[in-house]
């Protein structure tokens, strides 16, 4: 049974793309022969994204965030804007196939269904570039980068989170999360933070390997500076993450496996800003401790007690019974 749907695109200085790749969106949608909207959070760009979508694109609905807030804030902004029952986040570099939406409708006849999303491709190559993904983990430290997927067309194929760049999300449930969590702006590990914490409260995420769209690529500076910046920012998430959803009686294990594996070591070899990424970590505890105890919370209200060790397990589960194809 399909959905209303509202599409929404964070977006800074993104003109170039929304002008080659929103026409693909709107294909898209026609295709999927539902009730849409697409909403653009514009993230106070500096080029011309908002007159141009102004001029050719008078049915987008723009919103404009008076100074740059990140990802996460802009999606949020999108979500309680949104006026359908399905929330599409799209990346502005991605190009989204005709039949993109046709194979993910009965994924939502399942109650518990969070959201889904479908394969990734590398724009140029056509190589697989983002999949399902399972949980692994090396003492306390939670891996992502196993992917996986399974090409019989009928298979639901659960993945430990959905990618923010094309998640379909069941627009009640993200509500009820209350969204991407903020603290992980400017960007960075929010999409893996949200499909955790949609796991654990009871719900599941899926992968759909028949429905296709292709990725650009990422546009960051690569001045060494500016490298440096991002990789701080990355872990420093990373950390975080860890911190939201380990259970309080690992987190001393992880805090020394972190200090004494990953940031003496990196230290010894001269990458600074590792421990930059480190102490920027710790000056979030408040605001972390503040997210554990809302995720604690909505955890109680649906009777559910889902680590993410348990997570790891449900996934691998259900693998076991399906012809899998790790990457």
């Amino acid at each position: 049974m399909k959905k209303s749907l509202s599409v929404i695109i964070p977006n800074f200085n993104g003109k170039t793309l929304l002008e080659e790749y929103l026409p693909h969106t709107l294909t898209a949608l026609e295709n999927a022969g539902v009730i849409s909207e697409i909403i653009v959070v514009d993230d106070a760009s500096t080029d011309e994204s908002v007159s141009f979508l102004g001029k050719h694109y008078p049915t987008v609905r723009v919103i404009q965030n008076p100074v740059n807030k990140g990802f996460s804030y802009s999606c949020n902004r999108g979500i309680y804007a949104a006026r359908h029952e399905l929330l599409f986040f799209l990346n502005t570099d991605v190009k989204l196939t005709p039949d993109y939406f046709d194979k993910q409708w009965k994924y939502f006849e399942k109650e518990d269904t969070f959201g889904v999303m479908g394969k990734i491709l590398e724009m140029d190559s056509k190589k697989i570039e983002v999949a399902a993904r399972a949980l692994n983990h090396i003492g306390f430290k939670i891996k992502t980068n196993k992917l996986f997927y399974q090409e019989e067309k009928d298979g639901y194929i659960p993945t430990a989170f959905l990618s923010g760049a094309n998640a379909l999300i069941d627009a009640k449930k993200i509500r009820t999360l209350g969204g991407f969590d903020e603290i992980f702006s400017p960007y960075y590990s929010e999409d893996l933070d949200l499909g955790l914490r949609a796991w654990r409260v009871g719900w599941k995420c899926y992968y759909d390997h028949a429905s296709s769209c292709y990725h650009r690529g990422s546009y960051t500076t690569k001045t060494q500076c500016k490298k440096n910046w991002v990789k701080q920012i990355y872990f420093r998430n990373r950390f975080m993450v860890h911190a939201i959803h380990l259970e309080s009686h690992y987190l001393p294990f992880w805090f020394v496996q972190v200090l004494f594996f990953e940031v003496i070591p990196k230290l010894l070899l001269g990458q600074h800003w590792y421990l930059k990424s480190y102490i920027s970590f710790l000056r979030q505890i408040k605001a972390i401790n503040n997210s554990k105890q809302r995720l604690t919370f909505l955890m109680k209200r649906r009777n559910s007690n889902v680590s993410v060790f348990d997570i790891q397990k449900k996934v691998v589960g259900e693998l076991a019974k399906k012809n899998i194809i790790w990457l």
